[in-house]
């Protein structure tokens, strides 16, 4: 037995999966013995099976094993057998990453035994480095979840939450719920039969949530300030009167909903000019009106009788002048369909028209869309060019897109689809010649030093990850639902509440426990500095892309864990390397970097340092193994958290230590992208940028560090980057610094 607080080592060589087919895991099991000073070294037929598993943990519990290294398959693979909590591991990917990435045959085997050895010397080397995260516990675990806005998307969200036994608070601006939906005559269907618009079913939730034990609701209230962390939200509910009421809460939701774009800003469309041109929410209002006074809609100019209506879809929508609104906001079509209904149910022998581009319904509508044509609705494929306005009677100006033509049309009414505005706050990037007349006010207020609400995307709309985790913002903890997120119809934002309230229920959760939220959920490390090796240059505190640093008042950097992704992205932008991870730091990666066994310059035989995300690159090459697509037997990939983790030290290390090249594969960035950690690819390529001039002084080819943007698709892709990066390589030359490692 070992000592208390000593380390005790063991490595596990797996023979299964073709492994002991394809390579010679004795010799495997002897480097990590010898050279990996392994202190308990084991082979196995099968690590994965029941036996194997029990091994290791009889191992762990009877030869006092604290450091478990496993070579074998992927560390995506077989988490759930290879599930040791109680030390820390390190996996050596022999399967995907070796045997399944090489040729079979006589003429590869060295290259590949090569190949494998170097990863169990990395494995060796990274486990040691590593210790066991402990985690780190807010001091307050409070589970109770804030939703901002009371429409439909809030309503829900609240509603669900408290479903699930947590308590919840609405903080409403409005003197009622229901939001814009409670401004609606009927709604789209959203269950079978789809033929008819349907009830609203607002007022049925609006009493459904007050009446609720486990929801508070604060009526025309606003937040003053916002501050805190997952399970530790303090929030100043600010009233009319003035007075304002403190609240703690553990996860905040924002649904807080749009505004319809501005009719005004379309004139030529008759928008602000005349007053039987109106968009869907005025007609929702005269519906409304009329039906409460029991009469059929009237004409707004006179009170006159409606015999026509012309609807026009993408009214300041979909626009790539950048005058108007890019984007569709995804209800319009099923809402002009909705309210055409309205009139051919009232007196079918109104003439209904919706002209169109492309007509676009969502869910059940194409239903929807045959109801309406059975009903006598007109859909005109065309493009209205103007709206002018005689009397009380409106000509619509249009180019048929059938018949190929430009011709006209009378109406006495046209209803412009305008489209959905998100109400995100004040970080909207507005340039001062386009700033409207009512600037934005803050919805969230928060004490973040990167600004007072969430991040958003250039059109206003909340950012997130859009495809991996599109609830997500860039305040963890704070989650967006509904059209603030993206624009959508009410079925969709309902769905979409419903999401939210599931992650702000796992983000307290995971804060009670001292976890990381996600992309990591469920990690224990968290950010570990020793202040008297810091230098104040604030590099990690600007880089955060999650606002999870401030500066106490020494003006060293105050990590919040609560708020950490756990992305790695402040120790890249360490100079001193001070800022590491338990399991994660700037030994762990450099420790596999200097572990290889490095040919010397005769040898032919390079050696690429591959930086690979782990969140898109690392599973391409991955599945690339899957899929027998072979890529260079000359690199070694070392997987990383983030893009924005790599330290410049690991490249100037690897590259003074006789690596021939450098090569980071991370994900896209951009206004479009794909990085889990928002930032951390762009950021990495930035710091990149500046290595040229290391290298010069070095006196080594720029081309030998190289960085590229490989999805987690890019399964062919990516092992052919790899391979003409190596062609390119060794077109160079092998490294002059082999001779100095």
């Amino acid at each position: 037995m070992s000592a208390v607080g000593e380390m005790k080592t063991a490595a596990y060589i797996c023979r299964g999966c073709g492994i002991g087919e394809r390579l010679n895991t004795k010799q495997m099991a002897m480097v990590a013995q010898k050279e990996g000073k392994m202190k308990v070294v084991r082979e196995h037929d099968f690590l994965c099976d029941a036996s194997g598993v029990q091994m290791i943990r009889d191992d762990i519990a009877n030869e006092a094993v604290t450091h478990v290294m496993i070579a074998a398959c992927s560390r995506r693979a077989k988490t759930e057998a290879f599930n040791f909590q109680d030390v820390p591991m390190a996996r050596a990917n022999i399967r995907e990453g070796v045997i399944w990435s090489q040729p079979e045959g006589a003429a590869a085997q060295e290259v590949t035994q090569d190949m494998a050895d170097d990863y169990v010397r990395m494995g060796c080397a990274e486990v040691k480095k590593m210790k066991l995260p402990a985690g780190a516990p807010v001091a307050s675990q409070n589970r109770r979840v804030l939703v901002v806005g009371g429409g439909m998307s809030g309503l829900t969200a609240a509603l669900e939450s408290a479903e699930a036994g947590f308590e919840a608070v609405i903080v409403e601006k409005q003197g009622a719920l229901g939001g814009w939906a409670a401004q609606l005559w009927k709604r789209a269907p959203f269950r079978s039969p789809y033929t008819d618009p349907v009830d609203t079913g607002v007022a049925e939730l609006v009493a459904k949530v007050t009446n609720h034990p486990r929801i508070e609701v604060h009526l025309n209230a606003t937040l003053a300030q916002t501050s805190g962390a997952p399970g530790a939200f303090t929030v100043q509910v600010a009233t009319e009167s003035g007075a304002t009421t403190a609240l703690e809460v553990g996860a905040i939701i924002q649904a807080t909903g749009f505004t319809t774009y501005d009719i005004a800003k379309l004139p030529e469309l008759g928008g602000g000019q005349h007053p039987n041109v109106v968009d869907q929410a005025g007609l929702e209002a005269l519906v409304i009106a009329a039906a409460r006074q029991g009469v059929p809609v009237k004409r707004p100019s006179d009170g006159g009788e409606v015999r026509s209506v012309v609807f026009l879809q993408c009214a300041g929508q979909r626009d790539d002048s950048g005058k108007h609104l890019p984007y569709c906001s995804g209800h319009c079509c099923n809402t002009s369909i909705k309210q055409a209904m309205y009139f051919k149910d009232a007196n079918p022998a109104i003439d209904t028209v919706v002209l169109y581009t492309d007509l676009r319904t969502p869910g059940m509508g194409e239903d929807f869309y045959r109801s309406g044509q059975t009903k006598g609705v007109t859909f005109t494929k065309g493009l209205a060019s103007g709206v002018a306005a005689a009397g009380n009677s409106c000509t619509v100006q249009f180019r048929d897109f059938i018949l190929d033509e430009d011709t006209s049309i009378e109406a006495d009414l046209v209803v412009l689809a305008t489209g959905q505005v998100p109400n995100s706050g004040v970080n909207i990037d507005i340039p001062e010649d386009q700033q409207p007349a009512v600037k934005p006010i803050s919805i969230l207020n928060l004490t973040y030093r990167q600004g007072k609400d969430l991040p958003q995307l250039k059109d206003g709309l909340t950012d997130s990850h859009f495809i991996c985790f599109p609830y997500e913002t860039r305040r963890t903890g704070i989650y967006a639902a509904g059209p603030v997120r993206r624009p959508m119809d009410i079925a969709q934002a309902t769905e979409d509440a419903t999401g939210a309230a599931l992650k702000a229920i796992q983000a307290v959760e995971n804060a009670a426990l001292g976890r990381a939220a996600h992309p990591r959920s469920g990690d224990l490390s968290y950010p570990i500095v020793p202040l008297e090796g810091c230098t104040q240059c604030k590099r990690c505190t600007v880089e955060c892309p999650f606002g999870a640093i401030d500066e106490d008042e020494k003006r060293f950097p105050l990590f919040n864990e609560s708020r950490c992704r756990r992305c790695g992205t402040c120790m890249g932008a360490c100079p001193v390397r001070v800022i590491s991870f338990e399991n994660y730091s700037p030994d762990t990666v450099g420790s596999q970097i200097k572990a290889i066994d490095m040919p010397d310059e005769f040898s032919e035989k390079p050696r690429i340092l591959v930086l690979a995300c782990e969140n898109d690159a690392y599973p391409a090459l991955d599945m690339a193994g899957m899929q027998r697509n072979v890529y260079s037997a000359f690199v070694r990939v070392i997987p990383v958290r983030c893009l924005g983790s790599v330290n410049t030290v690991w490249i100037t290390d690897a590259l003074n230590g006789g690596w021939d090249g450098v090569m980071m594969l991370g994900c896209k960035h951009g206004d479009d992208y794909q990085c889990h950690f928002v930032k951390g690819s762009e950021l990495a390529g930035y710091r990149m940028s500046k290595v040229d001039d290391t290298l010069k002084q070095m006196g080594l080819e720029t081309e030998r560090v190289a960085s590229y943007e490989v999805a987690i698709t890019d399964i062919a892709r990516a092992p052919q980057l790899i391979n003409e990066y190596v062609a390119k390589i060794q077109e160079i030359g092998m490294s002059p610094m082999k001779g100095f490692a």
